[in-house]
C-alpha cells in the first residue's frame, strides 16, 4: 500500500522490474504511466513521474502536486479528496527518443498514438497494482459531525444526546 499525504509530492516505490513486458528494450527505454482512481467518487487521474529511476527490482517514481494546472506528462497533478484510492501502473516504452509530452506519450492505458513511429510511445500493459491511503495534510477536510438537537415534535423518535 503506498502511503500519501494531499498538497504534497508523492514518492511511490513499486516492484516493476519482476513484471516487466517488453525486455527487447533497455530500461532507459521505459517510463510508467500511473493511473489513480478514488475509491469514493470514482474520478481517475493519470499522471508520468516528474522522475523516475529503475532499479534491479523496483521502481522509484516521483509525482509533484500542484495547486492549479495539473499537467500528467511533467508528473504534476491534484489529488482530492483524501481517502482510500486505486492505483494501477502501466508500462510504456519507446524504440527511439523517449518523449512524455501530448502525441507522443499515451495519455491512458488504451490510447494509441497514430502516426506509430518510433519516438511515440507504447503502452505494453499493467505491471502492477494495489491501492493507497491518501491523507489530509491539515485535517480541515475531515467530516464535522454535530449532536443532534431533539426533534420539537413528538412523532418522532429521539434516542440519546
Amino acid at each position: 500500500m503506498i502511503q500519501a499525504i494531499t498538497e504534497t509530492a508523492i514518492i511511490i516505490n513499486v516492484q516493476t522490474e519482476d513484471n516487466r513486458i517488453n525486455t527487447s528494450v533497455a530500461s532507459t527505454q521505459i517510463r510508467h504511466l500511473v493511473k489513480f482512481t478514488n475509491d469514493l467518487d470514482k474520478s481517475v487521474y493519470y499522471a508520468y513521474g516528474s522522475a523516475e529511476t529503475i532499479k534491479d527490482r523496483f521502481t522509484k517514481i516521483n509525482i509533484n502536486y500542484v495547486a492549479s494546472n495539473p499537467d500528467m506528462y511533467t508528473g504534476e497533478t491534484k489529488l482530492f479528496p483524501a481517502g482510500y484510492w486505486k492505483y494501477e501502473i502501466y508500462e510504456v516504452s519507446w524504440i527511439g527518443t523517449v518523449t512524455i509530452s501530448s502525441g507522443y506519450a499515451p495519455a491512458t492505458e488504451n490510447d494509441v498514438l497514430s502516426p506509430v513511429a518510433n519516438d511515440k510511445g507504447v503502452v505494453q500493459g499493467l505491471v502492477t497494482k494495489g491501492k493507497m491511503n491518501l491523507s489530509e495534510k491539515d485535517g480541515t477536510e475531515q467530516v464535522r459531525y454535530k449532536q443532534r438537537e431533539a426533534p420539537t415534535e413528538t412523532n418522532y423518535i429521539y434516542y440519546g444526546q
